[in-house]
């Protein structure tokens, strides 16, 4: 199963200047088609109401929406698939969810990797590739050379500390995507962020 998209974009409305689902408008209006609704502190009504309110916003474009974790909510708003927290929750996913879902593995080093591929994951995101200010208790940093083998296992979504130019170098290494949450969720204007992966040829295809 191909990736949706080269760009996948993690949901933080913490860090976003605006309503979550205006910025979202904005990410898809520059050119993003993969969205990763993470946000799992809200209470669970909210977050259905935001998950289909996003689900609304992909479909519109024909994109992606990921959720986080939460496989049943995944199959109520009809989303492309789940980014699950390790492999052994593959197998109930890929039973509720079937076989066309989209189904991610955290990871966080190369064991947690092929254990992903092992139960049948579609892709695994792996991180911290660099530092980051996001997630400062998941270091070292595992570095390019360690995205180079993760890729030679199965399908991998560099993640943490990723910018323009290091996502260049992560798809030399073999990413099928990159993914961000604080350069865009943080920014002025997610557009000026988008844009610029959407119009760089060492990285984003859509």
């Amino acid at each position: 199963m191909s990736l949706p998209a080269r760009l996948l974009i993690v949901t933080d409305r913490h860090g976003c200047p605006e309503p979550l689902p205006d910025r979202v408008a904005a990410c898809l209006a520059a050119g993003a088609r993969w969205v990763w609704l993470r946000d799992r502190d809200l209470p669970a009504p909210e977050r259905a109401a935001l998950a289909e309110h996003l689900a609304a916003q992909l479909a519109r474009v024909g994109g992606a929406l990921t959720i986080g974790r939460d496989v049943e909510l995944a199959a109520q708003v009809g989303a492309a698939g789940v980014q699950l927290g390790d492999a052994a929750a593959v197998a109930p996913a890929r039973a509720r969810l079937g076989r066309g879902a989209l189904l991610g593995v955290s990871a966080h080093s190369l064991a947690e990797v092929r254990a992903a591929r092992e139960a049948g994951a579609d892709y695994v995101t792996l991180s911290p590739i660099f530092l980051t200010a996001s997630k400062p208790g998941y270091g070292p940093a595992l570095g390019l050379a360690a995205l180079g083998e993760a890729a030679a296992l199965m399908p991998v979504v560099a993640l943490g500390g990723i910018d323009i130019e290091k996502a260049s170098a992560c798809f030399m290494f073999g990413a099928g995507a990159c993914a961000v949450m604080g350069l865009v969720m943080r920014a002025p204007a997610a557009a000026t962020i988008v844009l610029p992966f959407a119009s760089d040829s060492h990285c984003i295809d859509w």
